[in-house]
């Protein structure tokens, strides 16, 4: 594969996505566009970067970025965003406008272990609590990653990364060698496909954003570009949480660390103002 077929195929999912990928990530073209080769009878990687530069294919462009895109997730993972989530949950519950719902949304939510954890914290903090409706939207870029992800049911290597034993009796369900999400938690939680790069003003204002270990995939530019049509996303007394590797220090204004917590940020009061 040459540079320029590189480059090609690496234009083709910042263009789409917003990820960057630079050379010395060509490891990953090889270990995971193999089945995309086959799928569309393609010889080699040079023949994919070929095609993509001969004419736009859609079907092609979108799965060789759902093969390049990361997926990695698990229960209650890098804990401190749920800790501080549970800690806030009653304040969101009880300042809710008489008929509004708690409106919470996972992006990049990946196999699906991010809204349901946040929604096993919803459930706890309401107690039974009938009067509270709850909407928790789980948004990624993979069609394909979402079609498992809303069957809600995992393995038992998956529910042992970080799910607590009380959680996973609690909540879950046995079914044969799997394990299913409660009915109950499976109605929070609403999936569909989304693009972070598109306009995501229809959808309307969020209690929290959990948007985490997604940022260090894109460009300057790209982060600040998605971190204020995040923070536009935010009600005014609402929480972002990103990665533990990631900020929004030097990318925008619109939004600023929340005081002793690490990766929590809220909307900038004079940006809320304007």
């Amino acid at each position: 594969m040459t540079n320029e077929e590189f480059a090609e195929i690496a234009g083709v999912v910042r263009r789409r996505s917003g990820i960057v990928l630079t050379s010395d990530k060509a490891y990953l073209l090889e270990t995971r566009l193999g089945p995309i080769l086959s799928r569309f009878k393609l010889a080699s990687l040079s023949a994919l970067g070929q095609k993509l530069r001969q004419r736009p294919d859609e079907a092609l462009e979108r799965a060789v970025v759902e093969a390049l895109t990361t997926h990695e997730s698990s229960f209650f993972r890098d804990g401190k965003p749920f800790e501080h989530l549970a800690k806030i949950l009653p304040r969101l519950i009880s300042n809710r406008s008489p008929g509004a719902p708690l409106r919470i949304w996972s992006a990049a939510c990946s196999t699906g272990q991010e809204p349901f954890s946040i929604a096993m914290l919803v459930a706890d903090a309401l107690g039974g609590r009938a009067d509270c409706r709850v909407e928790i939207l789980a948004t990624d870029i993979s069609a394909e990653i979402l079609q498992r992800a809303s069957q809600g049911v995992f393995t038992q290597f998956e529910v042992q990364r970080g799910l607590p034993i009380r959680s996973l009796v609690k909540h879950f369900r046995q079914d044969g060698a799997k394990w299913r999400i409660a009915p109950e938690l499976a109605a929070m939680v609403r999936f569909e496909e989304r693009n972070l790069l598109n306009d995501l003003s229809l959808l309307g204002r969020f209690d929290t954003i959990f948007c985490r270990n997604v940022l260090i995939y894109f460009d300057a530019p790209t982060k600040t570009r998605v971190l204020e049509a995040l923070a536009r996303r935010l009600s005014p007394e609402g929480v972002l949480y990103l990665g533990g590797a990631e900020t929004v220090l030097g990318l925008t204004d619109r939004l600023i660390p929340i005081p002793g917590e690490r990766g929590a940020y809220g909307v900038s009061a004079q940006k809320a103002a304007a």
